[in-house]
Parts: structure tokens; sequence; C-alpha cells
């Protein structure tokens, strides 16, 4: 099931990154940036705790797709996404919890900081997304859903360290394609005499 969801997020990421190297995705850098910190920092919290599983599978597939779309959204001069003042101050408080989690040895306290951080990290996306629909592709998101599910299969310890960032993703990705498909499918129609 572990790797049925890293094909998954394949699957469904990389054709987001060329979309984005192309300049028909404009992702939010900031968002983007901080979702390869995020894992990072939930993926080595997870195993000074808890030691490798095959439950980390899916955060670390995640750490590496968010990294290739944020190179590609660099790279790429067409998908530029202009960055906005609300940007600016959830990536702060985003980096403010990446930065109190360097000083916690605690690896439950890390987590919960590193959930915050991304948190922060997906305001500014999920209002991108509310309000130019057509910026975004839904393959992470629903990807994400997938990818987020199949690590509950995988897990042979169940704790809180084990399952936070797992369920975080499933919320947030879960959220996100809700919105992207209702946005797109109303644009889509508005002005449609039925």
């Amino acid at each position: 099931m572990v790797f049925l969801g890293a094909l998954i997020s394949i699957f469904f990421n990389v054709p987001y990154a060329i979309g984005t190297l192309k300049g028909k995705v404009h992702p939010n850098r900031v968002s983007w940036f901080l979702w390869t910190v995020v894992p990072l920092i939930a993926f080595s919290a997870s195993i000074s705790q808890t030691g490798w599983n095959w439950g980390e599978f899916p955060v670390l597939t995640t750490l590496i797709l968010t990294g290739l779309i944020f190179l590609s959204s660099i790279i790429s001069k067409k998908s530029y996404w202009l960055v906005s003042r609300i940007d600016i101050y959830c990536g702060f408080f985003s980096v403010l919890a990446i930065v109190l989690w360097i000083f916690t040895h605690d690896a439950n306290l890390a987590l919960i900081l590193s959930l915050l951080a991304d948190f922060f990290a997906f305001i500014p996306t999920i209002i991108k997304a509310w309000n130019h629909p057509e910026t975004e592709g839904l393959g992470p998101y629903l990807g994400g859903v997938l990818n987020a599910l199949t690590s509950f299969f995988a897990f042979s310890v169940w704790n809180f360290a084990s399952l936070a960032f797992p369920i975080y993703l499933l919320v947030v990705n879960s959220i996100l394609t809700v919105v992207i498909l209702k946005k797109t499918k109303f644009k889509a129609n508005k002005g449609v005499i039925k």
C-alpha cells in the first residue's frame, strides 16, 4: 500500500511540476517552499522518536515531490505567482514555528510546530485556489489525499508521532481538492443559462 501511495503521488505530482515548467500552473512559491521544509521536519522528528517504519514513506514521498514542484516554480519564468502580504505574514509565522522546532528537543512538540508551520503555508494556496482556481491543478492535492490514506495501512506504531502528519495531510489536501473542484465548476458554469 505504501508503494501504491508513492506511485499515486508521483502520478499526480509530476504532471503538476511539468505544468509548472510550461507555465500552465502557477504554484504559490511561499506555500511550496514551506511544504518542502515542513515534511522534512515532520519526517525527521518522527524518525527520531519511533525510528523508520514504512508508514513514514508517504511523508518522505511528499518531501521529495514538493521539493520538485518548488524547484520547477523557480526554474520556470512563466509560472510566477506574485507574493502578497498574506503570503509574507503566513511565511513569517511558518518560519517562526520552524525556528521554535529547532530549539526544542521534544519530538511531539516538533510535530505540533511543523503542523502549525504547514498550516500557515496552506493559507496562501487556499486563498489563491479560492480566488483563482484556474491557476491551480488538482493533481497534488488529490494525490495527497490518496497518499495519506495509504499510510494508515502501513503503520506498525499507532501514536501521535506516527499519525499526526498523515491525518493532517489527509485533511488539508481534501479541503484543497474540494475548493478547486467546486470553484472551477462554478467558474465554468458562471453565466450559463440553464
